[in-house]
């Protein structure tokens, strides 16, 4: 799924994207680990691989959206 990164905090590793639809998903330092990047800038399309539905949800890896 793709989204656009919306926060994120060198220092936690740590922010949020939103999605196409508008609607902003946090990810944790264990999905930014994931994906293998260093830096992340707001308004870079990702990738992003969710797990859970509605509330739960949770997004598992961020990635760089390559074309």
């Amino acid at each position: 799924m793709q989204a656009t990164a919306f926060t994120y905090s060198p220092d936690t590793r740590s922010g949020s994207v939103l999605l196409d639809d508008g609607t902003p998903l946090p990810f944790d330092a264990d999905a930014f680990d994931a994906g293998g990047l260093r830096l992340l800038r707001p308004g870079q399309r990702v990738r992003i691989e969710t797990q859970g539905e509605g509330e739960g949800r949770r997004i598992t890896l961020v990635t760089l959206q390559t074309f």
